[in-house]
């Protein structure tokens, strides 16, 4: 059994990795944490998918410890604005779809069209999100609790395989601070913490990594060791030479600009929600932390030069952008062929990554450790453990690619020659064949992509109904089936989210109060 780990990189990756595994293998591994004092980080808020809750759940951690350490609020889903036309948003929310006689809500919704806004009708989230409301009660109950079942924390720890309900929100935070914060909470339990540069990578005869070779600590053995070094690929792609497959025939967009804005936050407030604004060479986030904004330009190189790009960054965000550093990123969008070679783990950007147009950053690094615990190595022939944990990256991460690829081609957009080259670019065969038959039967379980990558069908139905560049049409047996319950049904959503608007205090009055 392989008990010394060796996890070379810091960062939400590494810390993110060093934490999880203590908390799964307690002392019955070592684990040490190599990273440089040199080494920088991207520095951006993170947004996250609601599922990121099983990791906290797993460590033990509680909201009302971690958040205020990390300057995190909530997120009720995704805000897209201009992706249609100038001027038009939707949400892309946590919240499933209602089902009324058998029928999605949003089916109904095509057919009777109580509203130019789907996302209100059907579901509660984006009024909750425009009302810059916290999804908790100041006494700390949640929202649904007056609604619905209780959601309550499993006695037991969970992974994202156990995700039976849809959780009502997400988190925004730094990430250098939760780095931070799960280093202090590692070292606790026993990681090490290693500062020191890695000048080499020894391989043994085997072709895999015999040991590191460090600037001040010089020989660092272990069993398996992790790469979280970011798109440099220190292990698995320098030393151990593992292919990188490009997304970027699909994905265009390589590069990004950010800024970190002060803002004052009880004067303001803030909406419940990361949002994404379409650009004329890609998109701007808008990530809202306890006392600032992250912001960044997303775009393709082929497009928009960097300075153009911070200029229009800088406009975007007004007087508040005057003298702040801009931070300027280049991006690899694709994946590493196989995540996990020999006797290393690649997690994080080393492993894979693309344009965090729906906040895939922290999913990957969750879903790559829970998978590496399940898939944990024995020391022996490990080959049927690599070959499955490798074919579970390769099609979350493909997945996901897809996903994003229907951002751009279903978007009605067409006003440029990125956009108009977004519905002309070629697209995996596979979501081609979906596009054409969600056209005539909104998507599901059974025609969406088939292997775990962290979204639902709901997910593609609001992507579709949003953006409006694929022609939907409701099934046309509705026009059969007595539509009260459905008509009913369009007027709970809106009497229960005005009801529950009007209840719940801002973000900020309840996260000020954790503090």
């Amino acid at each position: 059994m392989l008990k010394n780990i060796v996890i070379v990189g810091g960062g939400t990756a590494g810390w993110m990795t060093a934490s999880y595994l203590k908390a799964a293998f307690g002392d019955r591994v070592e684990v040490k944490l190599v990273e440089s004092k040199r080494a920088g980080t991207i520095g951006v808020g993170e947004a996250t998918f609601s599922t990121v809750r099983h990791f906290f759940e797993y460590l033990g951690l509680d909201e009302q410890t971690w958040m205020p350490e990390c300057n995190a609020t909530y997120k009720l889903g995704i805000r897209f604005e201009n992706w249609r036309a100038q001027g038009h948003h939707f949400y892309h929310p946590f919240e499933r779809v209602r089902v009324v006689d058998g029928v999605p809500l949003t089916d109904w919704w095509l057919r009777l069209r109580p509203s130019d806004r789907f996302d209100q009708d059907c579901f509660l989230m984006p009024s909750l999100a425009d009302g810059f409301r916290s999804p908790r009660h100041l006494d700390g109950s949640i929202f649904e609790d007056s609604i619905g079942p209780v959601i309550a924390p499993s006695p037991q720890r969970t992974t994202l395989s156990e995700q039976s309900t849809q959780f009502p929100y997400a988190y925004h935070f730094d990430a250098a601070l939760l780095a931070n914060y799960l280093a202090r909470f590692s070292m606790k339990r026993g990681v090490q913490r290693i500062y020191d540069d890695v000048l080499d990578v020894a391989l043994d005869e085997h072709g895999g990594i015999s040991h590191l070779i460090a600037r001040e600590h010089g020989p660092i053995a272990g069993d398996l060791f992790i790469d979280c070094t970011g798109f440099r690929g220190l292990l698995i792609g320098k030393a151990l030479g593992e292919p990188f497959q490009s997304y970027q025939d699909v994905l265009p967009n390589d590069r990004a600009v950010a800024l970190r804005v002060p803002i004052d936050m009880a004067e303001t407030g803030f909406r419940s929600c990361t949002t994404a604004t379409a650009m004329d060479a890609g998109w701007i986030w808008t990530i809202p932390l306890y006392g600032r904004i992250g912001t960044g330009y997303v775009y393709a190189k082929d497009y928009c030069e960097p300075d153009e790009a911070e200029r229009k960054l800088r406009e975007f965000v007004g007087p508040a952008a005057d003298g702040l550093a801009a931070n300027h990123i280049e991006m690899r969008i694709g994946r590493s062929r196989d995540s996990w070679v020999k006797n290393c783990v690649a997690i994080g950007l080393s492993s894979g990554f693309v344009e965090p147009l729906e906040s895939t950053g922290i999913f990957f690094i969750q879903h790559a450790i829970e998978q590496l615990v399940k898939h944990f190595p024995g020391g022996d022939d490990d080959h049927g453990l690599r070959a499955s944990y490798n074919r579970a990256m390769a099609n979350c991460m493909d997945g996901v690619r897809d996903f994003l690829v229907l951002h751009y081609r279903a978007a009605a957009r067409d006003d440029n020659d990125y956009w108009r080259d977004a519905k002309t670019r070629p697209i995996p065969d596979s979501l081609a064949e979906r596009i054409e038959q969600w056209q005539v039967r909104m998507p599901d379980s059974e025609t969406v992509h088939p292997y775990y990558h962290g979204f639902e069908p709901y997910s593609y139905v609001c992507m579709l109904l949003g953006l409006g560049g694929v022609p939907l049409r409701a099934p046309p047996a509705l026009g059969l089936l007595d539509d009260t319950a459905a008509r009913k049904e369009f007027e709970l959503v809106r009497d229960t989210a005005q009801r529950v608007v009007e209840k719940l205090p801002s973000q900020y009055e309840y996260l000020a109060q954790l503090r």
